[in-house]
């Protein structure tokens, strides 16, 4: 199939077109400038806000979006006009004749949890952030398009991605794995934990999320719109995954206490329903996503 992916040269984006090439799909990546791509994947220059290709492609991965919760609070429209209107444009170029899209979402769409549960695909959308909102809003208008037959549709909803492929690792130094590991490698002076370092999260790696979306792409068919949680089910706490990067990368992480935000106590997901679906399910744990991502920052600090 031809595909487009929006966001190939991202941290994920790179991911899910490399895997795609690899697939043997025929696979362009939309950059708004250079960007260094995987091997076999074309650059197609484009922006979600300007001048689109409009194919015609076979599928979309739609990958590109404003994802920083924090920064979303600062500026809701912007995430608005990039997470929103960005979509729907990008709909219009090239959401028609039967095209399968696979969207990018995230946890942040769900009601935070109050007792930890692992959230199925049913639980309660009720995002906090305009992050969230965002999109949430898009999966409703691509799914609403994909009843009229148009496109067939599948939506990711990821929750902590790390790791690394082709030495790439995570760059958002905001995330916990990254900034526990610019410690251990002594770019950072501490790691500031939050109440009691007690909070549960799960953690997937970059490249068993990639294969995600190539699994959803071969399998969504027009008139189809789904729902996947992707991950493990297995949750961390802020304090096992320091551990956990202590461990791995033998140096000490430095933190520092700080008080307590007001967050679920667990945040993990229930991927049941992707696994039966597509066969799906995450292949490596905890100490091999921190184990790549050190490898990666090590290398490309060399």
């Amino acid at each position: 199939m031809r595909i487009l992916v929006t966001g190939a040269g991202g941290y994920i984006g790179y991911a899910v077109a490399r895997r795609l090439a690899a697939a043997g799909h025929d696979v362009d990546g939309l950059v708004r400038r250079d960007a260094d791509l995987p091997r076999g994947v074309r650059p197609v220059a484009g922006d979600l806000l300007g001048p689109l290709p409009e194919g015609p492609y076979d599928g979309v991965c739609h990958l590109a979006a404003l994802t920083r919760v924090r920064a979303s609070f600062d500026d809701p429209l912007a995430y608005y006009d990039t997470n929103v209107r960005g979509t729907l444009a990008l709909l219009r170029a090239a959401g028609r004749d039967g095209t399968r899209v696979v969207f990018g979402s995230t946890a942040a769409v769900y009601a935070p949890p109050p007792d930890g549960r692992p959230l199925a695909e049913t639980a309660e959308t009720a995002p906090v952030s305009p992050y969230g909102a965002t999109k949430l809003a898009a999966e409703q208008m691509i799914r609403h398009h994909a009843r009229t037959g148009a496109i067939g549709a599948t939506v990711l909803r990821t929750f902590n991605v790390s790791g690394a492929v082709d030495g790439r690792p995570d760059p958002d130094p905001t995330r916990l794995i990254p900034k526990s590991l610019a410690v251990a490698a002594g770019h950072e002076p501490h790691l500031e934990i939050n109440g009691d370092g007690l909070a549960v999260r799960e953690y997937l790696h970059v490249d068993d999320l990639a294969d995600a979306y190539v699994r959803a792409l071969e399998a969504v068919r027009p008139g189809e719109d789904r729902v996947y949680n992707v991950g493990t089910g297995a949750g961390a706490s802020v304090h096992e995954v320091v551990a956990t990067v202590e461990r791995v990368t033998g140096r000490p992480v430095r933190a520092l206490r700080r008080p307590a935000r007001p967050e679920p106590p667990a945040l993990v997901c229930d991927a049941a329903a992707i696994r039966a679906d597509l066969g799906w399910r995450a292949s490596r744990a905890l100490p091999e996503i921190v184990g790549d991502a050190w490898n990666a920052l090590t290398r490309t600090n060399d």
